[in-house]
């Protein structure tokens, strides 16, 4: 028996990166999957994402877990495709269990990042995208009665600011800065109104994870290149930890073993906030 068997689960940001390994960890625990994703390059952002290959691979290696699956390409900016994934979703399973709003994008290096279109893009997307999925999703989890868990992928931006030089105010980074402590405020609020319909609402707070998005040039020649000593410092004295590690997390607050855990921001940081 797997810890997931009989639930659907449905993931933004699920081509690759945290969102293809939390599908593939619930996947193998008996889980249905929704997996979302834009496919598609945003133009504020320098690195490459996901593309419809991505989303295909992840489908099939999900399948070959023995999972049921769903893919969509979807742009958590628009609010009518959300919307239309979570009714396609709920129309193929039955019921939507597990809501992980994690579709993430870094606009904050490169020439575009100075540009107001980063701002936008990164809050519709890591903050109107988190709101859309969430309010799509409610309706559903309250009608059925049976409880649920949402978990929405923060940073340890949600908690501090990281600019250490005035390029660093432009309005990429800063539209990540706002939309990573915007989503504790929808966190905070849903928690509040669902807890009585026995849905959990919580936040995992990952410090630097290997995936793309830090793992590029332009991170390194924009953001890191000539930051001070201890930028990314932690007490444990390591780097970016790989996705898998915030699975563990994701997997935990989404299984009954947290059942009583709602309303929390959990930091995977190796310690980052304590600096």
């Amino acid at each position: 028996m797997g810890r997931f068997d009989g639930k659907t689960a449905i993931i933004t940001g699920g081509a690759r990166g945290q969102g293809r390994s939390h599908a593939l960890r619930l996947a193998g625990e008996g889980a249905n999957i929704a997996i979302l994703d834009i496919a598609d390059q945003v133009e504020s952002v320098a690195y490459p994402m996901a593309t419809p290959e991505d989303l295909a691979a992840t489908e099939r290696d999900l399948k070959d877990l023995g999972a049921d699956v769903l893919a969509i390409q979807c742009d958590v900016r628009d609010q009518a495709a959300v919307e239309a994934a979570v009714a396609a979703t709920e129309e193929r399973f039955g019921a939507i269990d597990i809501v992980l709003a994690n579709a993430g994008i870094m606009a904050s290096y490169g020439e575009k990042s100075q540009e107001m279109a980063a701002w936008h893009d990164s809050v519709d997307t890591m903050l109107n995208g988190v709101y859309f999925l969430m309010r799509a999703v409610t309706p559903g989890l309250i009608e059925r009665g049976r409880g649920g868990a949402i978990c929405i992928t923060g940073s340890t931006s949600s908690f501090r600011g990281v600019a250490y030089k005035p390029e660093m105010l432009n309005p990429g980074q800063m539209g990540y800065g706002a939309a990573k402590h915007g989503v504790l405020a929808l966190m905070k609020n849903f928690a509040m109104v669902l807890g009585k319909h026995g849905v959990r609402v919580n936040t995992v707070i990952p410090a630097g994870v290997s995936t793309t998005m830090i793992d590029n040039d332009f991170f390194s020649r924009d953001l890191a290149g000539d930051a001070p000593g201890g930028w990314m410092a932690n007490v444990m004295e390591r780097g970016p930890v790989e996705p898998e590690e915030i699975t563990h997390a994701v997997a935990w607050l989404c299984s009954d073993e947290a059942r009583f855990v709602t309303g929390q921001a959990l930091a995977v940081d190796m310690g980052t906030l304590l600096i």
